[in-house]
């Protein structure tokens, strides 16, 4: 099934889609717009990475030259109008650990891994003047922003931190810092689409704890295996944190070949394509 053939949900803008910015796709959500905040969603196109890294990754953990890594961020920072010593980056562990980040953290992982955030998924900041990222290849990269606090936080979640507690534990960070849920507006970007995700049994029974009920995010598949709706899991977890249900965007996109989207899942070795936001000034 090709992403504009699945099956998708959105708020009250409507499911995302590819937009070109300075001459780059990248996928964005309407729901932020005119909200203070930049957000965008890197393809695999526009960069000078080469074999299975082609073109834009941006990570520097999958054995790319890095070198091409670095230049890759340069282009994609620029479609923010800003550059490497304004990004964060964090060691993303599939696990739930928050960051709270600010000017301190300036450029920490933008050149090299050994700086980077240790240990964290998600990473939320009250402070304008630095780009926080999250670098996926079929993990759901997600925006969450609170307007009126003006707090953002950006989360990595795949299966485990999902049924680990990323979103809450993202929600609650930000609420520390003046958020609150019912106000939060939350982007889910592109991921692996249910029709492309079967899982085992272990998933399913993560997922169901978590939550404390099964859900329309599972349907069987073969024997011992389910098909997975990581994007319809997340909106579940949102609305449990407090999340109004008409301020959450899911995109329409999906990784995976022959898309725009790196997929670890469908192609092994590969890059990784990134969500990069920033408050407004």
């Amino acid at each position: 099934m090709t992403p504009s053939e699945s099956r998708v949900s959105g708020g009250p803008h409507g499911p995302t889609g590819l937009v070109e910015r300075d001459g780059a796709d990248v996928a964005t959500w309407g729901i932020f717009e005119g909200r203070g905040l930049e957000a965008v969603v890197t393809t695999r196109d526009g960069g000078v990475s080469e074999g299975p890294f082609a073109s834009l990754n941006l990570a520097l953990h999958v054995g790319d030259e890095p070198d091409r890594v670095l230049e890759n961020r340069r282009r994609a920072l620029s479609l923010l109008g800003a550059g490497l010593e304004e990004l964060i980056v964090a060691e993303q562990v599939h696990g739930a650990h928050v960051s709270v980040v600010g000017a301190a953290e300036r450029s920490r992982g933008a050149r090299s891994t050994a700086d980077a955030i240790g240990a964290t998924d998600a990473l939320v900041t009250s402070e304008g003047g630095v780009v926080v990222s999250i670098l996926v290849a079929d993990c759901a990269p997600v925006a969450l922003f609170d307007p009126a606090s003006r707090v953002l936080g950006c989360a990595h979640a795949g299966w485990r931190g999902a049924t680990g507690g990323v979103i809450e534990a993202t929600i609650g960070a930000m609420a520390a810092l003046g958020a609150r849920p019912g106000r939060v507006l939350a982007g889910i970007g592109p991921c692996v689409g249910e029709h492309a995700y079967e899982v085992g049994g272990e998933v399913l029974d993560a997922a169901r704890r978590h939550l404390g009920a099964a859900g329309p995010w599972a349907r069987p598949g073969r024997a011992g295996h389910f098909w997975f709706d990581l994007a319809g899991y997340l909106e579940v977890l949102l609305q449990r944190a407090g999340v109004a249900a008409g301020h959450i965007e899911r995109s329409a996109l999906e990784t995976g070949p022959p898309g725009p989207f790196f997929s670890a899942r469908a192609e092994g070795t590969c890059g990784r394509f990134g969500l990069l936001a920033r408050i407004e000034p």
